[in-house]
């Protein structure tokens, strides 16, 4: 069953690929990896009718799936499906803690904004809000640890909480990476502080204060874009 999805799946991006799209696209995305080229509205068509007719009848044989199509990915669609299998309306039950060990997978496999961002503001997130002590405390680890997209992961994964921010939780995440000059890390920030400023401007405006000298200033743009 699980091979016939990723089978099924292949053989329809293969058939509305576009050589010249994809070519672009790899370029676009500065992407080793390259592409079918198939538009985002086709890809969300394709992914509907492969994964509505492949009905996946346990957790393990949904995690299988989309292990298999991201560890036999040819073609950056195929990363793009996994995720998307992952975020069926189908699935939403096995949207827990045991699903966390592949998405963090994606996270630090994928390096790269399309990937990660993805993950962490649709998979992570959705953790974060349905076990917030256990994935807090997981948050807390990655924006300390050695890999730079799980620290973007950890910054950015409350980006859509808006009034629910934990603002403890994401001053946390973001004060180990307050120094360091990653572009993707220093543009989290500024990211992860604009989207609650349109909640609590006046927080975020005292955040950047009193942070002013160890913010980049790229932060501190972003943070108050609209304020």
């Amino acid at each position: 069953m699980t091979a016939r999805l990723v089978a099924d799946l292949r053989k329809a991006l293969r058939a509305h690929g576009d050589p010249e799209r994809a070519r672009g696209q790899q370029a676009y995305m500065k992407s080793e990896m390259p592409y079918y080229g198939v538009t985002l509205p086709q890809l969300r068509k394709l992914w509907k009718t492969t994964f509505d007719s492949h009905p996946l009848p346990t957790f393990e044989a949904w995690r299988d799936a989309a292990l298999l199509l991201w560890s036999g990915a040819r073609f950056r669609e195929e990363r793009y499906a996994a995720i998307a299998l992952t975020g069926h309306r189908r699935y939403r039950v096995h949207q827990t803690l045991d699903a966390l060990p592949m998405y963090e997978r994606f996270v630090v496999e994928g390096a790269w904004w399309d990937v990660v961002d993805d993950v962490a503001v649709h998979r992570v997130g959705p953790l974060l809000r349905a076990y917030p002590g256990p994935m807090g405390r997981t948050l807390r680890a990655w924006a300390k640890g050695d890999d730079m997209w799980k620290r973007r992961s950890s910054i950015i994964a409350q980006v859509l909480f808006e009034t629910e921010t934990d603002t403890e939780l994401l001053y946390a995440c973001i004060a180990p990476s307050l120094g360091r000059r990653e572009f993707w890390l220093r543009k989290a920030i500024g990211w992860s502080l604009r989207a609650y400023a349109w909640h609590d401007p006046a927080e975020v405006k005292r955040y950047v204060k009193l942070h002013e000298a160890e913010l980049s200033g790229l932060s501190k743009r972003e943070a108050l874009k609209n304020v």
